[in-house]
């Protein structure tokens, strides 16, 4: 099955805005879809959608901040960008704190815009992939035996092949043997690039 194109979602209560910013997306070919509320937002998006929100701050009920948390809470993970006319450090900061990829002051240039948006869209496609190789290597790790995982986890300590055995009083050869299935299993070798692969997905 393809992977669904990305989409620019705008949220904003002014409806001249909101219709502005799509048409300005749709110059370059973005989906786009426009709501007036962070409820309406919530209440039809699907969260394993890729795409970039395009954010107001202040909105009608639930504010964009709010907002944020509320993504946050329901684990949506896209790159949130923040536009407003009323905005301030403190709430810049803040925004970019939680987690936020930017946070912008209108009036703004149509091209930097866009080319902040592009970034953002690939940021999130970024941040999918890793998602997948994640899981996907999550999944072999449920391969290894009660052992295996005694071992990976002295080789995640740096000991070597001869440290292991002796940690775990067995032979040389069957600390090897441990080791070589851990590297098939896992599919990744040798054992340098297995260590950089979970740094990598923080599993060290």
């Amino acid at each position: 099955m393809p992977e669904p194109e990305s989409t620019v979602f705008i949220v904003d209560d002014d409806q001249p805005v909101r219709e502005g910013l799509a048409e300005l997306m749709r110059t370059i070919q973005l989906n786009t879809e426009v709501f007036a509320t962070a409820a309406e937002f919530l209440e039809s998006f699907d969260r394993s959608r890729p795409g970039c929100p395009l954010l107001d701050v202040r909105l009608p009920g639930m504010s964009g901040l709010r907002l944020q948390d509320e993504m946050t809470a329901r684990d949506i993970t896209l790159p949130v960008i923040f536009i407003t006319g009323h905005g301030d450090l403190p709430m810049a900061v803040e925004a970019i704190k939680k987690g936020a990829y930017d946070f912008l002051e209108k009036p703004i240039g149509d091209q930097a815009l866009l080319d902040l948006i592009n970034a953002a869209l690939a940021e999130d496609q970024r941040r999918r992939k890793t998602w997948v190789e994640v899981n996907a290597f999550q999944e072999r790790l449920t391969l290894l035996t009660s052992r295996e995982r005694e071992v990976l986890d002295l080789l995640k300590a740096g000991k070597s092949t001869t440290a292991i055995a002796e940690t775990l009083e067995i032979s040389q050869k069957t600390a090897q043997v441990h080791r070589t299935r851990i590297l098939e299993k896992l599919q990744v070798e040798p054992v340098p690039a297995l260590l950089t692969a979970l740094h990598r997905f923080n599993m060290m």
